[in-house]
């Protein structure tokens, strides 16, 4: 069986990319210190860069991608992704930004679900009602280990954590990889994958917010455009948990098959949907067949900048969510304060609930099995 595709601070480093005689460029990579959690243990920072000006910064604290530099239509740079500026900051924040989030992300009505004839109970971290992003203490609170990084025609990091059973009240020993690769096509390609020694569930995603104007800038992030490849979406329950049906997005604020203005419609009170999540904040359905190749799944642009961020997915749906409930309590890594709008996340995934909802594709992942998510993050520009 396959689950998933179904089987499928500032200038933290200056890590220069190297010329080759050819003209050609190679990526690079650079490490660094970046602080200690609370408890004391160190986390580092490895720095992706390659020849063209676009560098992602990843750390080991919860695999989480802590920056990502993008240049403009005239060659500025934005770090676009919406993050903090040490391993303390991150600990003390509950947001999960960047972050690699499982051992399930996104939500588990009631915090139960059964495999086998039993059934497991999960903290009910979301509100005393679900389940949220793998737990009190998930994937993105674990310190992960480097175990292999890579420089040439791709740079890459990859990092591995052994989650044990009954860790978060999942069963199963399970050992979980995430691979970030910068390549000299401006595209950065996130890779999760996991075995397991007995039956489980897994939906592994990471969960940056991006604004391609630049994090933290005046506007926010509600004046990127959106494109979404979905024809349809899972409406909540008043817990945010999907009821289990698909509704179409036609005639509806949830319609990006066109190029949308992200902020155009957010606070759109006549749809119940939009009520129900302070705006955005549901599961959309991805056209075409999951398991695949990833294919285009969401495109976000800043006009005045003319950055695009492409977003390729072999999952079957991707979360969207407007960054409701960033309440101003939070200081970036750039100084400023984050708030409600500032940060879009476009998260790769299977559907939330998948483990109670029958209809849904399964999460189910059997010793011998491997699970798999890959999404494509491709930065490209617009023209005026």
């Amino acid at each position: 069986m396959k689950t998933s595709g179904r089987t499928l601070t500032g200038a933290l480093l200056a890590a220069t990319a190297i010329a080759l005689p050819a003209g050609a460029f190679a990526a690079d990579y650079a490490r660094a210190p970046f602080g200690k959690t609370p408890d004391g243990v160190a986390v580092e920072a490895i720095t992706l860069t390659n020849g063209k000006g676009v560098s992602a910064t990843v750390i080991t604290y919860g695999a989480t991608l802590q920056s990502l530099i993008a240049p403009g239509r005239d060659g500025t740079k934005a770090d676009i992704a919406l993050g903090f500026k040490d391993a303390e900051a991150y600990a003390k924040n509950a947001s999960y930004f960047g972050a690699s989030v499982g051992r399930f992300a996104n939500r588990i009505g009631k915090g139960r679900f059964t495999l086998d004839g039993k059934t497991y109970q999960l903290a009910l971290n979301n509100n005393g009602v679900a389940a949220l992003h793998g737990g009190v203490k998930g994937f993105d609170k674990q310190v992960w280990k480097v175990a292999d990084v890579k420089r040439g025609p791709v740079a890459s990091v990859t990092f591995t954590y052994v989650s044990p059973d009954g860790e978060e009240g999942y069963p199963g020993t399970l050992t979980a990889t995430a691979t970030y690769a910068l390549d000299e096509q401006n595209q950065l390609t996130i890779t999760y994958g996991a075995t397991t020694d007995k039956p489980t569930i897994v939906n592994m995603t990471n969960h940056a917010l991006f604004n391609v104007a630049g994090e933290g800038s005046a506007d926010g992030a509600m004046g990127n455009v959106l494109t979404l490849a979905s024809d349809g979406y899972t409406p909540v329950d008043a817990e945010l948990i999907p009821t289990g049906q698909i509704t179409p997005v036609a005639g509806t604020p949830f319609d990006f098959r066109k190029p949308r203005v992200v902020g155009e419609r957010v606070r759109d009170a006549r749809d119940p949907q939009m009520v129900i999540g302070r705006g955005y904040d549901h599961n959309m359905v991805l056209t075409g067949k999951a398991g695949g190749a990833p294919r285009l799944a969401a495109r976000l642009a800043d006009p005045k900048s003319g950055r695009v961020l492409e977003i390729l997915s072999d999952q079957p749906g991707i979360q969207f969510y407007t960054g409701n409930f960033i309440d101003g309590t939070t200081v970036s890594k750039s100084g400023k304060i984050y708030r409600q709008g500032d940060g879009i996340a476009l998260e790769p995934q299977h559907f939330p609930d998948a483990p109670n909802k029958p209809a849904f594709a399964p999460v189910r992942l059997d010793p011998g099995q491997k699970y798999s998510n890959v999404m494509v993050f491709k930065l490209t520009t617009d023209k005026k």
